[in-house]
């Protein structure tokens, strides 16, 4: 039995996330399952280092599954480009060792968001970052962000709405960039609650929009409640970027 890793790019526009639907076959997961099913004639169960949101692109998402075929990864590699679609594509294909699991085995993940903060909306980049017109004050978002860094209970972070699971998770950095009213807003960690990443932006929004001051983010932390926090950002503005094992 071979375990075949993939390294995957896609554009999350138009479809409802990676993880695979029971009531649609609109998810990235199931796209490349549905070639991978055809080229190796086997009922393939891929694997995704974790689920992204509907409408949350990758630049490296990281995927594996077990088979028995023959086929070498080269020609994984190209059958999957000629028949995906074409906002979805397979970097790289190679093989894992047999332990070798996307999801369990990483250690961490890198997530961007962008935000567009000039009057005018860029047409070419509108539909990959969040169009904010009115100047945010980047130095108040950037010591908010460091009241989150280190591990917290992000409780009041997450759309999660399970008691049951830990909602305990590791921020080692944010780093947040402006270049000509371009920011970028870069988070890794042990891992991201469901709508995490996304509720932590809004939030950070807030801060640098003056509507929440820098000291209540410790307030809202320690809170447990998500109604404290700021609003979901856009998943449009949202990349996978890099996961680490």
């Amino acid at each position: 039995m071979r375990n075949i890793k993939l390294t995957i790019q896609y554009d999350g526009s138009k479809y409802r996330g990676w993880q695979k639907l029971g009531d649609s076959d609109n998810t990235i997961q199931q796209k490349i399952e549905n070639v991978l099913n055809i080229l190796t004639e086997e009922t393939i169960d891929l694997i995704g280092s974790g689920r992204t949101d509907a409408g949350v692109h990758a630049l490296n998402q990281i995927a594996n599954f077990k088979t028995n075929s023959k086929v070498s990864t080269n020609k994984i590699l190209t059958y999957c480009n000629e028949f995906l679609p074409k906002d979805i594509v397979v970097k790289d294909v190679t093989e894992a060792s047999e332990n070798f699991h996307s999801r369990f085995n990483v250690k961490e993940k890198i997530y961007t968001y962008k935000i567009c903060n000039n009057q005018i909306q860029d047409v070419f980049t509108r539909k990959y970052c969040y169009h904010i017109p009115s100047k945010l004050n980047i130095q108040n978002m950037k010591l908010a962000s460091m009241l989150l860094i280190g591990e917290h209970d992000f409780t009041a972070f997450t759309a999660l709405k399970s008691k049951k699971k830990s909602k305990v998770r590791i921020i080692s950095s944010i780093d947040i960039k402006e270049n000509n009213g371009n920011i970028s807003i870069v988070f890794k960690g042990n891992g991201f609650l469901y709508k995490m990443v996304r509720i932590i932006v809004g939030t950070l929004i807030e801060v640098g929009s003056g509507n929440i001051s820098v000291n209540s983010v410790t307030d809202i932390l320690k809170s447990l409640d998500r109604t404290k926090a700021g609003s979901t950002a856009p998943a449009n503005g949202l990349f996978l970027t890099k996961v680490i094992y």
